[in-house]
């Protein structure tokens, strides 16, 4: 049985998909590794917390403008990370 040739819009689909596949999964990773690290700031405490913070605000809002999570799922994360936050301070 010979292999059978792929179209050339096929193959540009394949293209396309690989690498907006790894681009949105980069994105997700970079916004689950920035609320990590949010958590892990507001539990030490200090200024490094707010900036983590924002931060992870920022990149959750970043992935959602890409399309990699889900625009409520970026609001979700933010809404978490800022919970924390508010709790921490009230703590002090």
């Amino acid at each position: 049985m010979a292999t059978k040739k792929r179209k050339r819009s096929a193959l540009k689909r394949i293209r396309q998909t690989t690498r907006r596949t790894s681009i949105k999964m980069l994105a997700r990773s970079a916004a689950r590794t920035a609320v990590k690290a949010a958590r892990d700031a507001l539990e030490k405490g200090g200024e490094a917390a707010e900036t983590a913070v924002a931060e992870a605000s920022s990149i959750l809002d970043r992935a959602a403008k890409r399309g990699a999570i889900h625009k409520n799922a970026a609001r979700r994360g933010r809404s978490r990370v800022a919970r924390r936050a508010n709790k921490s301070n009230k703590k002090k």
